[in-house]
């Protein structure tokens, strides 16, 4: 029997889209003899894997956590050290608001060698299949990507930073957030800031909801949107298409 070489790799899944794993992604889960998959992950990935290939879910979402980070640790060492390879895959990009980091470094205390094969996240994924630029010159020069679900259930200090610049402002996890922040917008004398949430981005069931600070609750109901959903706030929103169609209907009504 040939000795196990415990190895650990983190691999972006990307934001929903099988076609969007990098070609390094897709090397690593065909040589993976575990892979311990996320939620958000497309289990159409999965497909690439070899028929020995142990396969485990370990289902995480925002504000319905459903596997502890800290039985997800272990497993990734336990199944190392008596498997071999083990691809950790994670929607979007392990290192934003994935925990990557936290499970490298649980690992290295074994001494297990690891990898990682970035992915794209949602946060500049979605935006850029929706043709909304992040960054626009004369309009925003950087772009802020922000949690909004912290770890005590507060709306994050981040937020109350970035309302007073002009940069876009990409928030992950923060449906449940929405109407904080559209009241932290509209106390900063933003109400007819752009915005926009994407949900189920890059899949058939994508739905968009785009208007300003004032009307993006009445467009999120017309349109169903719901959990996962990002959330872009910033006048780079007023780039996409449908946006200038929906403000002459608003100035039409308020005519």
């Amino acid at each position: 029997m040939s000795e196990v070489k415990p190895f650990v790799t983190l691999v972006g899944a990307g934001p929903g889209d099988p076609d969007l794993i990098t070609l390094k992604g897709i090397k690593a889960i065909k040589e993976a003899d575990v892979i311990l998959y996320d939620a958000l992950v497309n289990e159409e990935i999965l497909s690439y894997a070899k028929p020995s290939c142990t396969k485990i879910y370990v289902g995480k979402r925002a504000e319905r956590l459903s596997t502890s980070q800290d039985y997800i640790n272990k497993l990734l060492v336990d199944y190392a050290l008596t498997h071999g390879h083990v691809v950790r895959l994670k929607g979007g990009d392990p290192f934003v608001f994935g925990r990557g980091g936290e499970e490298l470094d649980y690992v290295h205390k074994f001494d297990i060698p690891t990898a990682v094969v970035p992915g794209i996240s949602s946060s500049v994924g979605l935006t850029g299949l929706q043709q909304i630029p992040l960054t626009y010159r004369g309009i925003s020069e950087s772009f802020w990507v922000i949690t909004g679900s912290t770890s005590d259930g507060r709306l994050s200090d981040d937020l109350y930073h970035a309302v007073k610049t002009n940069a876009t402002v990409v928030v992950l996890m923060g449906y449940s957030k929405l109407h904080q922040i559209i009241e932290l917008y509209r106390e900063n004398g933003k109400r007819d800031l752009p915005i926009a949430l994407i949900q189920n981005g890059s899949l058939e069931n994508e739905r968009l909801a785009i208007g300003t600070i004032d009307t993006i609750i009445e467009q999120v109901n017309k349109n169903l949107v719901g959990v996962p959903a990002i959330i872009v706030l910033g006048e780079v929103v007023a780039k996409h298409q449908s946006f200038q169609k929906l403000k002459q209907e608003i100035q039409h009504l308020e005519a």
